[in-house]
């Protein structure tokens, strides 16, 4: 454990908690803002290291008293404390690698999530709307704001893609894990023979990008405007309202029609292209400087299987930590946490692995 870094962060806060309660900086509020949120991400490092050295000192301590002490009762009642303190010190080191592991930079971002039928037909598009609805209600469940950007619908109900923002803390922190191929086994509601099909939906979860992170020429840009609703939709609009940008140098194409009005969904597009274009940058960034661990917990590969749910036994499985559970109803109706819990602990022992 890297005890230099360790003090260098403690200073670090300390001179920070000294530069907040000086009036010049408390009266420049853009300024307050950056020193209070770089002291509020140094803090749980500091609290949980003034503990280690506590915890240490007392270790120590007993130590030293256990080389003295002549009576037996007394003895016995150090060693214990000895071993208390031994289980807190190593506890609280664990506790330390993992916070002194390089952080996500875009952890605490906003995402914008991309579910698209894939394999599968109608019941793909079907299992896609079921997963559309998880996410908005685990979404709702973390108190996080969801606001849909393009909706495709299918004539009985599912989905061919479905576009939203998720806005809140630590979104990305979460939702990260969830990029990749979902399967679903179940039997379809239009299977008379009761067989059981196999279906998939990609989902994409990008960290959204803040207008100064990607720049974007207004040349580069075909923007097309057609009536809301469009092919295959139910609802049309007599404007046309709805926004299809064509970035030409990348082929990437975006589109909303569920804004009110053109200028909305414009805006809502731009979004969407930045953000895709920043996630475009990252991944040709990870591909340059590392080749991706196969397998590997966070990667966000798309091109894997992630997870399956079969509906017959009730079971969720995620592919990557080898974890299965038994909770398929209310896993499909938001209540996820334990899984993305779980992979976000494999995704640490995984770092701490690397590191050495």
């Amino acid at each position: 454990m890297n005890i230099t870094k360790l003090e260098n962060i403690k200073n670090r806060y300390e001179e920070l908690t000294t530069l907040l309660s000086k009036a010049e900086i408390i009266a420049n509020n853009k300024e307050w803002v950056k020193l209070s949120k770089e002291q509020n991400t140094l803090e749980p490092v500091v609290l949980c290291y003034t503990s280690y050295i506590k915890a240490k000192g007392d270790l120590e301590g007993a130590k030293e008293l256990q080389k003295s002490e002549k009576d037996s009762d007394m003895l016995e009642m150090i060693e214990l404390e000895i071993e208390e303190k031994k289980e807190e010190v190593e506890r609280l080191t664990g506790e330390l690698k993992i916070l002194l592991l390089p952080q996500d930079p875009n952890d605490e971002k906003d995402v914008i999530m991309e579910i698209r039928a894939g394999a599968g037909g109608d019941e793909a598009g079907l299992f896609g709307a079921v997963l559309t609805r998880m996410y908005k209600m685990y979404a709702h469940q973390n108190r996080w704001t969801v606001e849909d950007i393009d909706i495709s619908e299918t004539e009985i109900g599912g989905i061919k893609e479905a576009v939203f923002s998720v806005k809140g803390k630590g979104v990305y922190a979460k939702l990260k894990f969830e990029s990749g191929v979902h399967r679903v086994q179940r039997v379809p509601e239009t299977e008379t023979q009761g067989r059981v099909h196999t279906s998939t939906v990609t989902v994409a979860v990008l960290a959204e990008a803040e207008d100064v992170v990607v720049e974007i020429n207004e040349k580069d840009l075909k923007i097309d405007t057609y009536r809301s609703g469009g092919a295959g939709g139910q609802h049309v609009n007599k404007t046309e309202s709805a926004i299809r940008i064509t970035h030409m140098p990348t082929g990437i194409v975006v589109q909303c029609q569920d804004g009110r009005s053109q200028i909305q969904n414009r805006e809502k597009a731009m979004q969407v292209l930045r953000t895709r274009l920043y996630d475009k940058a990252q991944r040709d960034a990870e591909e340059k400087h590392s080749a991706e661990r196969k397998g590997q917990v966070g990667t966000g590969d798309r091109s894997e299987r992630i997870r399956t749910y079969n509906f017959k036994e009730g079971r969720v499985s995620d592919h990557r930590i080898g974890l299965n559970l038994y909770s398929l109803t209310e896993f499909v109706n938001g209540d996820i946490e334990g899984m993305i819990e779980a992979l976000r602990i494999a995704d640490q022992t995984a770092k701490l692995e690397s590191e050495g």
